[in-house]
């Protein structure tokens, strides 16, 4: 055995072998090399299908409107999709983000407050309900419902009442906001109009239900004008101490 690796080490040290074996063999391409080399492979159980709500609050009411445009990619799924739920006789919610998920969380707050009138004898109120919601999302911190949600109604003192959400339950009560895919085009135009932070020496003064109502109009039309995720129609929901009132209003069909 001695005798066998003296050989094979001479061997290793020919000129021959040496240049045989600094030969270098042909790399595998196209299809090949990608067939041999690590892959990644990634999975989101969310999507984003688009959508625009507004909602604001007055003196004694609160207007929230959303389109019913839902898109996945540069595909329209449906041109008649809610995205507003009436929860109670005085509280409307509106959701943007992922259609699957707006509508399992609107059937959960509406078996919800079925169990809360069960046992209470009553409807709960606007602030009840919004901070219930708070408590539902919170709940699922970890594996969250991929919706963005505004809560808008009537409190119990009959003030026009709205709430912005984020995707995990924080919240707060504001006199006007958006959500969705058209958000960033409707937040200058209601910046400008409610609180005049764009103009000077000019006094807010309080809006009424009927100028709330146009100016809810015309800031989704114009959302539609850039945004290619709202459109076709929209629904209007205005909230008074008489109850919830809903009107369709026609946007862009392309």
């Amino acid at each position: 055995s001695l005798w066998l690796k003296t050989c094979a080490r001479a061997v290793r040290r020919t000129p021959r072998f040496v240049a045989m074996m600094s030969v270098q063999q042909p790399q595998p391409m196209g299809m090949e090399a990608a067939g041999r080399g690590p892959k990644e492979c990634r999975f989101s159980p969310y999507i984003d299908n688009g959508g625009t709500a507004i909602g604001i609050s007055g003196k004694d009411f609160s207007v929230l409107v959303g389109d019913t445009r839902c898109s996945m990619g540069f595909n329209i799924q449906t041109r008649n999709s809610s995205r507003l739920t009436q929860l109670t006789s005085k509280c409307v919610i509106a959701s943007g983000g992922m259609q699957a998920e707006r509508e399992t969380l609107h059937r959960i707050l509406k078996m919800r407050i079925a169990q809360y009138k069960h046992a209470h004898r009553k409807e709960p109120t606007t602030n009840a309900v919004a901070a219930m919601l708070s408590t539902i999302l919170y709940y699922k911190r970890f594996f969250p419902y991929y919706t963005f949600n505004i809560v808008a109604g009537v409190d119990e003192d009959g003030k026009g009442a709205t709430y912005s959400y984020d995707a995990i339950g924080s919240y707060d009560r504001v006199d006007f906001t958006a959500t969705g895919s058209g958000s960033g085009l409707i937040y200058p135009v209601l910046d400008c109009a409610l609180k005049g932070e764009h103009r000077m020496n000019v006094p807010t003064e309080d809006m009424s239900k009927l100028d709330a109502v146009d100016l809810a109009k015309d800031a989704i039309s114009g959302a539609t004008e850039r945004d290619i995720y709202t459109g076709d129609s929209a629904e209007v929901a205005i909230i008074d101490s008489t109850g919830v009132t809903i009107e369709m209003l026609q946007l862009r069909k392309d």
